[in-house]
């Protein structure tokens, strides 16, 4: 029989925790606090919006910062935490190597209810790292959500750059080859058998790949449902990578948002497919290092999962 060993984890004293969780919700608010003050007035924003609306994290959550599994917090003021979903009293070991009472994630709890959605996230983040990037889809699935639409498929009330008749061009004289089913379900009907790949639910794991936009922006939806044993770091990191893809999707989309303060990038053009193939790989880069951090927060959970369970011999705190 295997000892499979659960290291102690880690104690942060109060001083430093607390500036942790004041630094985050300082990052975090640079896109929450103006999405609320809109919504507060009842302002809808074309681009933005979709990070609260496409992805559901409220925003109160979203201001939370949690130290993630492995990491828990000593002091008196980490005892309100015990109220919080998957937060339970832990020994933990201080920065002088002393064990301390602390208050930290129940890893058992959390995978009690959690379990497979950790395990089918690690499956699609390993198999989207170990396939290579494309960047030739040149953002053309925004222009499939409005080619040749029909009544009820008008997503936006934007004016669209190039009138009906040039967006319809511009699709008719590429070849679209979206591999992102979320992206893929919004197209319009007549675009549809257009796309030379026909994404699903189900064949997701086997077709995301690292260069697409949308499964960059994905990773904040993927560290949203796996806090709290996600750093508040690595969300704030995520929600950042998705909120400046975001602004490329739609700059690089049919519509006119020059009002909105976003300049179009071209890919009707020579020019302005460079342009959006360069961001993309730069955002593909960023995209790679947080998937690997995702997959190592999911790799600790799991390894944790085996070492509880009442199957194996159990080691604790070393």
């Amino acid at each position: 029989m295997i000892a499979v060993v659960v290291p102690s984890p880690v104690a942060l004293a109060e001083g430093e925790w607390r500036a942790r969780a004041a630094a985050h919700r300082e990052r975090i608010d640079v896109w929450v606090a103006p999405h609320l003050a809109r919504r507060r007035r009842g302002q809808a924003h074309p681009v933005l919006d979709f990070l609260f609306t496409y992805y559901t994290e409220p925003p109160g959550r979203l201001r939370r910062w949690h130290p993630g599994a492995g990491v828990a917090l000593a002091g008196p003021g980490a005892r309100e935490r015990l109220a919080w979903p998957h937060h339970g009293e832990v020994a933990a070991v201080d920065a002088d190597g002393r064990t301390v009472p602390a208050v930290g994630i129940d890893v058992p709890a959390f995978l009690a209810r959690r379990r497979e959605t950790v395990v089918r996230i690690a499956d699609l983040l390993g198999a989207t790292a170990g396939r290579p990037a494309h960047f030739g889809c040149f953002g053309l699935h925004e222009w499939a959500m409005v080619y040749r639409p029909e009544r009820g498929e008008v997503r936006h009330d934007l004016p669209l750059r190039l009138g009906q008749a040039g967006t319809d061009a511009v699709v008719d004289a590429h070849r679209v080859r979206c591999s992102h089913h979320d992206a893929y379900r919004f197209f319009s009907r007549r675009a549809t058998p257009l796309n030379a790949l026909r994404p699903t639910r189900q064949s997701q794991r086997d077709l995301e790949q690292p260069g697409c936009l949308h499964a960059g922006m994905d990773l904040f939806k993927w560290a949203g449902k796996l806090a709290p044993a996600v750093p508040g770091e690595l969300l704030a990191d995520c929600l950042d990578l998705a909120g400046e893809i975001r602004v490329l999707d739609m700059r690089a989309s049919p519509y006119d948002l020059a009002d909105l303060g976003h300049p179009p990038v071209r890919i009707e053009t020579p020019q302005g497919k460079a342009e959006y193939v360069a961001a993309q790989r730069r955002f593909s880069e960023r995209a790679a290092a947080l998937r690997a951090r995702l997959l190592a927060v999911c790799t600790l959970l799991l390894d944790a999962d085996v070492a509880w369970s009442p199957s194996r011999r159990r080691t604790v705190g070393r």
